[in-house]
């Protein structure tokens, strides 16, 4: 099962790249018809940013999404028992021994990122460093090293990528809508084409205000899966499901993260970064923790 897993993440990459180039082309287009009078142009603006975005993650997204997160990188002199279970975890899943970064932090928080296993990372708070035993440490790990493993981090990342491209595309074009108006216009001797203009241009809005909704909507549907096997992937490591259900009981308590956390790498967090409640609810990356511990009670 596992490494059917593994298979449908990787043809679910290309699934996922082809989504979410149809969203960047929407808003685009959107762009281009409200403000440039061209859409095609705004199509193609919009598909040139997201293959940057995009090839930028896959060839450089640990630096990237580090940096992002304001994570260091550390050597097995300077936390030797946070390394050396990262080494250990990665010997167990015979992988390649990812980077290890740690965030100046006091929540309790993990991640992981990279392409391939082979240019892969690990980052963890000084919060969760502190307050984790070695079970509990392994168990985190253990899940980490697992999204590596099924190959979770690369559709992860593509999908950092291309929604930081969407935020960015729609924020200018909301910004363009609220400081300078759209640069349609209305022939008068174009009467017949009125109705078609006001679709086209309640479309177009309607792309650029829902298009980051739709963009999370799509990390929201791919990640919370993704959480349920890392889990139990990381019981299959450790072989120890009660060092994984005590750490999630102490997530599930950590305070949101301190630190500024950008939307679009905020799924990559074995814990909700920013703890929503109420409404936000509804769109949580995760599944909630208390149904991950039932879970894994019930293997």
């Amino acid at each position: 099962m596992l490494f059917e897993q593994i298979a449908s993440n990787k043809r679910r990459t290309v699934l996922l790249l082809l989504l979410f180039f149809l969203l960047l082309g929407a808003i685009g287009a959107a762009v281009g018809y409200l403000w440039l009078n061209n859409w095609i142009g705004g199509l193609l603006i919009a598909l040139i940013i997201g293959s940057i975005y995009a090839i930028s993650m896959i060839f450089q997204s640990t630096n990237v999404i580090m940096s992002m997160n304001n994570a260091r990188e550390v050597t097995a002199e300077e936390m030797p028992d946070y390394y050396h279970i990262v080494e250990d975890m990665a010997m167990v899943a015979q992988i390649p021994m990812p980077r290890v970064f740690v965030i100046e932090d006091p929540s309790l928080n993990a991640f992981a990122t990279g392409s391939n296993p082979g240019n892969a990372a690990v980052a963890a708070t000084t919060g969760l460093l502190a307050v984790m035993n070695r079970e509990e440490l392994e168990g985190v790990v253990g899940h980490e090293i697992s999204h590596i493993r099924n190959y979770d981090i690369r559709i992860s990342t593509i999908a950092v990528a291309l929604a930081s491209a969407i935020t960015l595309i729609s924020s200018i074009g909301g910004r363009m809508l609220w400081f300078g108006g759209g640069s349609r216009r209305r022939s008068d001797d174009d009467e017949g084409g009125d109705y078609l203009q006001i679709i086209l241009l309640i479309l177009s809005l309607l792309a650029i205000i829902l298009a980051p909704l739709a963009a999370s909507l799509v990390q929201l549907a791919i990640s919370r899966q993704r959480e349920y096997l890392a889990d139990a992937s990381s019981v299959e490591l450790t072989r120890n499901p009660q060092g994984m259900i005590s750490a999630l009981s102490k997530l599930e308590q950590s305070e949101p993260m301190r630190q500024p956390v950008d939307d679009a790498s905020a799924a990559l967090f074995i814990n909700d970064p920013k703890k929503k409640s109420g409404f936000k609810s509804l769109f949580f990356t995760h599944p909630p923790i208390a149904d991950r511990i039932e879970r894994l009670r019930q293997m």
